[in-house]
């Protein structure tokens, strides 16, 4: 078996416990009169309407527009996306066609500072009209309007100029008649810039490098991921074909009552100090190091979901959001009972501590393995059908169901966290403090006194 330094066990607690404190804590601090977020934690999680409540909005067509069916599909859609733009995935939208009434929710509380639900109330009635035009003003000619984009997207790619540099790009597919209408604008521009204006406000102004009869059409720039995303979004926002009015607005209680967040809290504490217990009395030493290791992948499934990581944008946590975070945790107990049960036969075959160490972790692995491996495929599938914009949003609409989607998100989190911490950390972490002499009694790890 490699040897592993005697130090490795405590620079990766250390990791840990430096994870775990600020991703429930968080960091903070203050600039003049401002109070500064340097790093999310728990507190800075917006929850689900099931837990903390949220806002309800009817909207309806203005001065007694008479909409078909047809036309409420096309609102749902442009209000689905323009959810999604304002990073909002728990929301419910209910058409009503024989009334033209929308019926919108959304989580929020009163008491969020950085979100403001009467202003995003109007930007989604907002009748904002997107045009692409000649040139980079806006008295320019108008080549295609929103209707004609089928779809944009966020994209990473490897730019023209070098095979080995990737770049962020926005991505554009045009339906048939805008398909005609690009062809012939990017005739007419090549050389030339092309901008793409909502209402009076200037998103793009990109060259015309050639002219583009695909359908297809790429806009590279100075794109970050974040960047990127922000200008599909408002792309796919489109235009609504009429104003919509707010019939009626109103707040929305919690589905579980105020108390149930400090409920669940109190619940997941003392659930994972019976696990604590539970692992130290069947497993001793190893059983220390895995509870050590789901106290870190806690730590990065939380991290994940409340923006700790500025590369991941937070999103709404809901109860089927935690479901799939408990669920994950459990798989992380699972994989370190498995190593430690394969350890403790080794151990009654009268090997080696070393030996029975490297027989046991390499025995699990391929049970680990395996039994992740699908749950993260399971977690990838529940994302792409259910997630709010997704690579199958082509076939299957963006989609409304926030629910599964925080599911699958928090399962395949948690899922790959358990593949970080219950497999390599608290391997490396066993290795390391299977070195020092005091620790190497063979019953510390489940065996027979040496």
């Amino acid at each position: 078996m490699k040897k592993i330094g005697k130090p490795v066990f405590f620079i990766v607690f250390v990791l840990i416990a430096a994870l775990a404190y600020t991703s429930i804590f968080g960091v903070y601090g203050e600039n003049g009169d401002f109070d500064v977020t340097y790093i999310k934690g728990i507190k800075d999680i917006r929850w689900g309407i099931d837990i903390n409540g949220g806002v309800e909005a009817v909207f309806a067509p203005a001065d007694g527009i008479d909409a078909d069916e047809t036309q409420m599909e096309d609102i749902k859609g442009i209000l689905d996306s323009r959810l999604v733009g304002q990073n909002i995935t728990d929301y419910e939208v209910y058409p009503d066609y024989e009334h033209d009434r929308i019926t919108i929710r959304f989580p929020w509380k009163s008491d969020e500072k950085d979100y403001d639900p009467d202003a995003a109330i109007a930007e989604l009635a907002s009748t904002s009209e997107l045009t692409f035009r000649g040139g980079t003003e806006q008295s320019g000619e108008v080549l295609l309007t929103g209707k004609d984009v089928k779809r944009a997207y966020a994209s990473y790619q490897q730019t023209s100029s070098s095979k080995s540099s990737m770049e962020y790009v926005v991505g554009l597919e045009f339906s048939d008649e805008g398909k005609e209408k690009f062809k012939t604008a990017t005739s007419n521009y090549v050389g030339k810039q092309i901008s793409i204006w909502m209402d009076d406000e200037l998103l793009s102004a990109p060259n015309v490098n050639e002219a583009i009869d695909s359908g297809n059409a790429v806009i590279t720039g100075n794109f970050t991921s974040k960047t990127a995303t922000a200008l599909a979004n408002k792309i796919n926002a489109g235009a609504l074909p009429f104003k919509l009015v707010v019939e009626s607005y109103g707040t929305i209680s919690p589905s579980l009552g105020s108390n149930a967040l400090q409920a669940m809290g109190i619940a997941s504490i003392i659930a994972l100090a019976l696990i604590c217990a539970f692992m130290l009395i069947m497993y001793r030493l190893p059983g220390f190091i895995a509870f050590i290791a789901l106290v870190g992948q806690l730590s990065i499934s939380v991290a994940a979901v409340s923006g700790y990581f500025t590369i991941f944008p937070s999103f709404t946590m809901t109860i089927p959001g935690i479901a799939g975070l408990i669920l994950s945790i459990g798989m992380g107990v699972d994989a370190n009972i498995i190593t430690a049960e394969r350890i403790k036969d080794e151990l009654w075959t009268g090997k080696t501590l070393d030996g029975c160490i490297r027989n046991g972790t390499k025995g699990s692995f391929s049970a680990i393995f395996d039994g992740n491996v699908t749950v993260i495929i399971v977690a990838i599938i529940l994302i792409l059908v259910f997630g709010p914009a997704n690579i199958l949003s082509s076939l299957f609409g963006v989609s409304t169901t926030g629910l599964i989607y925080a599911f699958g998100y928090t399962l395949l989190v948690g899922v790959i966290a358990n593949f970080i911490m219950g497999v390599a950390a608290s391997r490396l972490m066993l290795r390391s403090v299977s070195g020092y002499k005091f620790l190497r009694n063979k019953r510390l790890y489940g065996g027979a006194k040496s």
